[in-house]
């Protein structure tokens, strides 16, 4: 893991709260800005549920369910619902932030965590070559190990705590449109 992963890993929760602050400041949400922005935002919280019910860290390598699309659902979900939520806002300067922060601490992340991925599972380096990082295939690679979703795994992952935040800041931004 790079220095600068492991700096990014820490600061990617606190710059995401910080952010909020930042975005309630810039938003400018009509009805219709909110309703277009969940064009991004409910298919991003359905894609990191589903990749969260399908992924047993440190366990086991992640190929069904959505990892049999993209190597890293979880980070595509948080990427539409971040765009969704632009949309939202009607804020350019909101949409080069999502952009930026993606950029800055999300891409090394997903580097560093797919470098544990190949010292920890020898076939990770053979799924990389058939599956991409982040914008998914149209058609599944070929899965050796079926498995379906399990409840139990996106319980244990908290992932719930994605579908609250998303639902706060939509209640926030309805609060403010009714303000303005």
């Amino acid at each position: 893991m790079t220095n600068y992963g492991k700096v990014a890993r820490r600061i990617r929760v606190p710059i995401g709260f910080a952010f909020v602050v930042f975005y309630f400041w810039l938003a400018r949400p009509t009805w219709r800005s909110m309703l277009l922005g969940l064009i991004g935002i409910l298919p991003g919280l359905f894609v990191r549920a589903l990749a969260s019910g399908h992924v047993r860290k440190n366990e086991a390598l992640a190929t069904s369910g959505p990892y049999a699309y993209t190597r890293n659902p979880l980070y595509l979900g948080s990427l539409l619902i971040g765009i969704g939520f632009a949309v939202a806002a009607r804020s350019w300067w909101i949409g080069g932030a999502v952009a930026a922060i993606f950029v800055a601490i999300y891409l090394p992340v997903i580097r560093d965590e797919e470098a544990f991925l190949s010292t920890q599972f020898p076939e990770f380096e053979e799924y990389a070559r058939r599956v991409p990082r982040i914008i998914p295939r149209i058609t599944p690679s070929a899965d050796e190990k079926p498995a379906t979703f399990s409840w139990e795994l996106y319980l244990k992952h908290r992932e719930w705590n994605a579908l609250v935040g998303a639902a706060a800041v939509v209640a926030g931004l309805v609060v403010k449109t009714m303000v303005r």
